[in-house]
């Protein structure tokens, strides 16, 4: 990266962090960061944005839906040694006190809403609807009205970030705009304002013909955790595109409920491979026993990634049925996989799973050895306090 987009991107840092952490924004450096801004590239200015939000304590995400399923760690063992790759961790102050800011610094943001720039005005809506800024709503609803299209999903966004019910309706309205990164945007923020009376119209747009509103409206019934949307997500399933099964499974396993197991078995066999995680990663939060043989034969899948995910769900269903599959992924090629079946079989607490881990204690690879270890503390009643452990997997957000 150039000199010149680095000073940018430290000016947008420094918008918040040189200031005490509970200060309020400084309207004038609010300004002059939108300015430089509004004349940078995209990449500048999506840099920025993410230095702007983390130091004001929220995420920026500048693709249309948050990304959904990210891949559980099924081993927090506390042995275990964790393995990181290369990145860059910027300290920034959290918490500036947006409720009770002036109008001056909730103005600057106002003036760029319209900007020729999408991520200048995307910027501006994340914030102001955050902040729950006066007048943002109406502005917003606005915003729906003008004849730019991109002026009106900034107006979807910034309603979405509100999170105020009455926005549904305009945003219902949205759904049909004429413009597919607009009604996209609408079904993002449905789903941001979570109410279990949107169903019905985030259903209907699982039938747009445009593929990211389809995969939008998967993820934002997901969103909404009702077992009303089971239905339209079965049939999303089958939806030609890739992203639009592997959401929909998402959200299925977001939903939580056991009805849906039936309807996400057939995706085990799904010829890509993404829909494959989806499904078993669902599996695994809706933790059914009836899903064991099937997550069974998913530990033989092509995609290590896949093994590694089936040997997680079956620890989070803990079903002794599932013994003797995971004892055999004790014996994979891949070291992640067999440190997950190590892990599933720990969560099993099971004395059939004794000998096996034994075995695995000769493993090749140290990081296994410590999961078949830690296995073995949570099943040996003779041994020290076992502590349940269950690995947390974020939902998006």
């Amino acid at each position: 990266m150039s000199r010149w987009p680095l000073m940018l991107l430290f000016a947008a840092s420094a918008l918040a962090a040189q200031q005490p952490p509970d200060a309020r924004p400084d309207s004038a450096r609010v300004a002059r960061v939108l300015a430089l801004l509004e004349t940078s590239d995209s990449t500048v200015c999506e840099l920025a944005a993410q230095a702007i939000s983390n130091a004001w304590g929220w995420s920026w995400q500048p693709q249309p839906f948050a990304t959904p399923m990210p891949m559980p760690a099924p081993m927090p063992m506390p042995r275990m040694r964790q393995r990181h790759g290369p990145h860059a961790r910027v300290r920034l102050n959290h918490g500036a006190a947006w409720h009770g800011t002036d109008s001056a610094a909730f103005g600057a943001f106002r003036a760029v809403l319209r900007d020729d720039s999408r991520c200048v005005r995307n910027i501006a809506a994340r914030v102001l609807g955050r902040a729950r800024a006066p007048g943002s709503y109406d502005g917003f609803v606005a915003l729906l009205r003008e004849a730019a299209p991109g002026l009106r999903e900034t107006g979807a966004l910034g309603l979405g970030e509100l999170e105020d019910r009455r926005a549904l309706r305009p945003l219902q309205d949205a759904l049909r705009d004429r413009d597919a990164r607009v009604r996209a945007m609408a079904a993002r923020a449905v789903g941001e304002i979570a109410d279990s009376s949107s169903v019905a119209m985030l259903a209907k747009a699982l039938g747009d013909d445009a593929t990211p509103v389809r995969q939008t409206a998967a993820w934002a019934l997901g969103r909404l955790e009702s077992p009303d949307a089971l239905g339209a997500l079965g049939g999303a399933l089958k939806d030609t595109s890739p992203d639009v099964r592997r959401t929909a499974a998402w959200a299925l396993g977001a939903i939580e409920d056991r009805a849906a197991v039936d309807l996400l078995l057939p995706l085990l066999r799904d010829r890509e491979a993404p829909v494959r995680l989806a499904a078993i990663w669902a599996l695994g939060q809706i933790e059914d026993p009836s899903a064991v043989a099937a997550l069974s034969i998913a530990l033989t899948d092509s995609d290590p990634r896949a093994r590694q995910l089936a040997a997680w769900a079956l620890g989070q269903i803990e079903d002794a049925d599932a013994i003797d599959a995971l004892a055999g992924a004790l014996k994979d090629r891949e070291p992640d996989v067999r440190v997950a079946a190590a892990w599933a079989l720990g969560q099993s607490e099971s004395s059939r799973a004794v000998e096996p881990l034994k075995a695995a204690l000769q493993d090749e690879s140290q990081d296994v050895q410590d999961a078949a270890g830690w296995a073995l503390d949570q099943i040996d009643d003779e041994g020290p306090v076992r502590v349940r452990v269950r690995p947390h997997v974020r939902k998006p957000i």
